[in-house]
């Protein structure tokens, strides 16, 4: 249900950004919850026990990877080749994970050089990864420092949105966990949608 919810306000987000030029302060803001709430969904599932055993890093990393791929003429053509789509971040966040949990002193430091490096170069820069981790930290363990550590890493998000919109997110999150909405998985979608909707905007805008 969350990813579905993230899936259309970042529908409305792109829709207000592309085509209407921001003018709707609202979509903006409703916006700013989409990165967290698809970091959030992606950092439960790869949290999950018998999650690295069963490759599931690996896989996602795939599909994040051709998907952003065939994300990016579309981004280019819409606002400039940098930084890599969301997709790349969630790819770098995914393989900091995947290293973080093979564990040994090598993999550890290429995991925070990767952060270091190439926070730089995907969306949200290195504040969008840090959401992801902190999501991922908190899945892991939920205590009380952690659900602060994580706050914190939204919070800090304000650097490239200039509001603290994001954090709506949180309460969201908590308030999933607490109802039951039976939705459709449907894996694939998600993934398909990205690109399909920013070919959409491209052609709608030219």
């Amino acid at each position: 249900a969350l990813k579905w919810l993230a899936l259309g306000l970042m529908a409305l987000d792109h829709a207000n950004k592309y085509l209407l030029n921001e003018a709707s302060a609202v979509l903006f803001d409703l916006g700013r919850m989409v990165l967290p709430l698809f970091g959030f969904v992606l950092m439960y599932n790869l949290a999950r026990p018998g999650a690295l055993e069963a490759g599931m890093h690996l896989k996602v990393m795939r599909r994040l990877l051709v998907f952003g791929a065939l994300a990016t003429p579309p981004v280019a053509a819409l606002g400039g080749w940098w930084p890599l789509n969301i997709l790349f971040m969630l790819l770098l966040a995914t393989g900091m994970v995947w290293m973080v949990e093979l564990g040994g002193a090598a993999r550890i430091t290429l995991a925070v050089l990767a952060f270091v490096v190439a926070g730089g170069l995907v969306e949200f820069w290195w504040f969008g990864v840090l959401s992801c981790l902190g999501a991922w930290a908190f899945c892991r363990r939920s205590t009380a420092t952690r659900l602060a550590l994580w706050a914190t890493a939204v919070a800090s998000l304000w650097i490239v949105n200039r509001n603290f919109a994001a954090l709506a997110c949180l309460p969201l999150v908590w308030g999933a966990s607490h109802v039951g909405i039976p939705m459709p998985r449907r894996r694939w979608a998600f993934y398909a949608f990205y690109p399909a909707h920013l070919f959409i905007i491209w052609l709608v805008r030219s």
